[in-house]
């Protein structure tokens, strides 16, 4: 039990991650700041947050085909 609460909290500081990622990102592009490097770097990143939080979820609830 101990081994899925690390699993969740890893889960919920990807989401949180990934949540902030998206308003920096929006927010960059708001504010009209142009730095085409670091919001690729950015976009990346959130991706990567992206797979991670699917992968730890199927983890946790795995697809069961019956």
């Amino acid at each position: 039990m101990n081994e899925k609460k690390k699993i969740i909290e890893i889960l919920r500081n990807s989401e949180q991650e990934h949540s902030d990622l998206d308003q920096i990102i929006c927010d960059m592009n708001n504010n009209k700041t142009v730095n085409l490097m670091q919001i690729k770097r950015l976009k990346k990143r959130k991706l990567y947050l992206k797979d991670k939080i699917k992968k730890i979820k199927n983890e946790l609830e795995p697809d069961i085909i019956a």
